[in-house]
């Protein structure tokens, strides 16, 4: 099967998330390729996907009114490949023909620049995210190859429309040619995207964990929005829309809002999201931050924003997903500034005093 698409990075969220649903699509009449996951350096995950042969995603929760505990084998990946030694490969991937998308999930953090970025033409890998994907886009336009679809799912407004404006600053400092730079920008399929569904460390002492460096376990609601015309293939979970912004706004501010809110207010107090709604107190604050702070921000701008936020609160409670507080707090000071400070900014010019627990979560 041919390797159809570049991910950059392999963390839990995309092999539960992306890498399962083309893995999905492979057993179905409308088979979609293989994923080469590309690292950044060398890891253990990189050595585990290249050792391997497929690795298993827990599905655990409840849907539809039926409990679901699930285990799926993903052979979706073909291989990993480190950015840091293996960037003519990289480049070679870039290039191929069979290749029809690029997925990534750098976190909020990734979608930046490096000052420090060496020259196009100097040896060596690109530093910042973008600026490899710069590399690799330049690469693919050389070798005549057909354009090809950009699917970020970091978890900022207009994800894709930040990833190309940064491409293309980087591919000006660097003296790309107008017709690349035109190949790129107009050429090259942009589509903002939002993911959701929760993914988690699998349960201590699972039998699997000993002989699946990989294992990771989600919950069973997911969704895909991708602002097109039409979905890159037909998963049940993605869903083609035209307009991404309100489903961003929604899920950003609500759910991932309430994540870093915890983290912010009980890193350290309790280890997991489960354990935060099994104490009385957390979930007093918590509800209390949702319904009258954050809520009372956005339900003039999504739908149900009330009914988002009690369905969060279920799935917050899932007795399967162990959802670290640890994890979550990864690159807290950028995801604080995505998910939090706006709300905290729109709460104060809209009802012209501070939010009483986003102040104190925040410290300000």
């Amino acid at each position: 099967m041919t390797e159809s698409m570049l991910q950059f990075g392999g963390g839990k969220f995309l092999r539960a998330f992306v890498d399962l649903f083309v893995e999905e699509m492979n057993h179905s009449d409308h088979p979609v390729g293989r994923v080469v996951v590309l690292q950044s350096s060398d890891s253990s995950r990189a050595e585990a996907f290249n050792s391997q042969t497929h690795y298993h995603v827990l599905i655990r929760g409840s849907q539809a009114g039926r409990v679901v505990d699930e285990t799926r084998q993903v052979h979706s990946v073909s291989r990993a490949v480190v950015a840091g030694h293996e960037w003519g490969t990289t480049l070679e991937i870039g290039r191929s023909e069979d290749l029809r998308w690029i997925v990534s999930n750098t976190t909020e953090a990734g979608l930046a620049l490096d000052t420090a970025e060496v020259g196009a033409d100097e040896v060596g890998t690109p530093r910042s995210f973008p600026a490899k994907l710069a590399s690799v886009l330049s690469a693919r336009y050389d070798a005549g190859a057909f354009p090809i679809q950009v699917l970020p799912c970091e978890l900022v407004d207009r994800n894709a429309d930040l990833l190309r404006s940064l491409v293309l600053k980087q591919a000006h400092t660097w003296g790309f040619a107008r017709d690349v730079l035109d190949w790129i920008g107009d050429g090259v399929v942009w589509s903002n995207t939002l993911v959701d569904r929760i993914v988690s460390a699998p349960p201590p002492r699972h039998p699997l964990e000993t002989m699946d460096a990989l294992l990771c376990a989600a919950e069973p609601f997911a969704i895909w929005a991708i602002e097109s015309e039409e979905p890159p293939f037909a998963h049940p979970a993605v869903h083609a829309v035209s307009q991404i912004d309100a489903y961003v706004l929604r899920k950003v501010r609500i759910l991932n809002g309430a994540h870093t809110a915890l983290v912010q207010r009980a890193l350290g107090q309790v280890e997991t999201v489960l354990e935060a709604m099994e104490d009385a107190s957390l979930r007093e604050w918590l509800e209390a931050l949702m319904f009258e702070e954050i809520v009372p921000v956005v339900e003039d701008r999504v739908e149900d924003a009330a009914g988002f936020a009690r369905a969060t609160l279920e799935r917050f409670s899932n007795p399967y997903l162990r959802h670290r507080l640890a994890d979550i707090a990864l690159h807290q000071e950028e995801k604080v500034k995505v998910r939090l400070i706006p709300t905290y900014e729109e709460f104060v010019h809209r009802f012209g005093r501070k939010p009483a627990r986003l102040s104190k979560a925040l410290g300000v």
